[in-house]
């Protein structure tokens, strides 16, 4: 089953391309996207084809800031049912669990975690936007969006910028720098391990003007009783998480089996009973941030060897050769040139 995500979220999408001058009923037809489906919020789409469709806009229209426009034209409703447990949460930690426990009901390909500083500082904390790039492609403008999305929510809610540090992409620039401190208002950071908007610790404890722990409660019922788990959650998908979190370090089974709190032969065991193993996972993690690295930002081949994990730039460049049948050297300019 390809993973999915919420038909809202292609809110404002149809309005911006007419302002741009473009048929946005083509551009569906192309990805494959019914514009019926897109009228009902609720309706699922692919994700994989929402972000070409949204990559593909941007870059054909010249419109390369397209999906924070897109999230200027959203809010938090976007969200279905999970909006209003959001809203009514008592403090912005209590929020963001909410976020993390039931995003999968809005894609089960997106994840927001609340992690340890990237820079290691015990007062800063990373609010984490990832997508599980096994189930779909990284998407630049996917990305912007999503992090776009999630920054006039988490503005919505304490009703302030104060505490905001960073904001952190995984990709080059595709805008002007000046776009985005223009629109989040803080420092941005690119081509990090992983995307997230680094804020003061003290802001999850912080009072929600909104908060109703009442309403909260039953949003909360509704979401457990209607969506009980994430079917596509699966043993691989966690590992591949666990193995993006801490690639530059090389993890091996053990190291995964400790962080998901079993034993590694039961996650071997699980691995299998999905079809594959602890080494194609990771294999499968590098070379997708491997090709995301080599074609989308101007890292040095021995950076990018060492950030996900190889001792050596000759044992990325024999994986790579591997994987698409050309040296980095050749699959950088062959992307670059199209």
């Amino acid at each position: 089953m390809k993973p999915t995500i919420r038909a809202s979220s292609l809110r404002g999408f149809p309005v911006l391309l007419g302002e741009l001058g473009a048929d946005p009923g083509e551009y569906f037809r192309r990805f494959g996207i019914s514009a019926d489906a897109v009228a009902e919020d609720d309706e699922p789409v692919s994700i994989t084809d929402h972000d070409k469709m949204l990559d593909a806009a941007a870059a054909e229209l010249n419109c390369p800031d397209l999906g924070l426009r897109m999230a200027t034209m959203q809010d938090v409703s976007v969200l279905g049912p999970l909006a209003i447990a959001i809203q009514a949460s008592e403090t912005l930690d209590i929020a963001l669990r909410s976020a993390s426990r039931f995003l999968f009901v809005h894609s089960p390909a997106l994840h927001v975690t609340v992690d340890d500083d990237p820079l290691g500082r015990s007062e800063v904390v990373a609010v984490t936007y990832r997508k599980d790039i096994l189930q779909s492609p990284y998407s630049s403008q996917g990305i912007e969006l999503g992090i776009g999305l999630m920054f006039q929510i988490a503005r919505l809610l304490i009703e302030d910028t104060v505490g905001l540090r960073s904001v952190d992409f995984a990709h080059a620039p595709v805008s002007p720098i000046s776009r985005y401190t223009e629109f989040f208002g803080t420092d941005v950071r690119f081509n990090q391990a992983t995307p997230a908007i680094r804020i003061e610790r003290r802001l999850l404890g912080r009072t929600l003007a909104s908060g109703n722990d009442a309403i909260r409660q039953v949003a909360i019922d509704y979401l457990a009783a209607t969506f009980p788990d994430n079917p596509q959650v699966l043993t691989t998908a966690r590992v591949q998480r666990v193995i993006a979190g801490a690639l530059a370090s090389a993890p091996t089974i053990d190291d995964a089996a400790q962080l998901l709190v079993t034993h590694p032969r039961t996650l071997q065991r699980q691995l299998r009973a999905e079809g594959t193993t602890f080494r194609e996972v990771r294999d499968g993690v590098r070379r997708e941030y491997v090709f995301r690295l080599v074609t989308g930002s101007d890292d040095s081949f021995d950076e990018i060897a060492r950030s996900v994990g190889f001792a050596e730039q000759s044992a990325m460049t024999h994986a790579v050769q591997r994987w698409f049948g050309v040296s980095p050297r050749d699959l950088r300019k062959r992307n670059l040139s199209r």
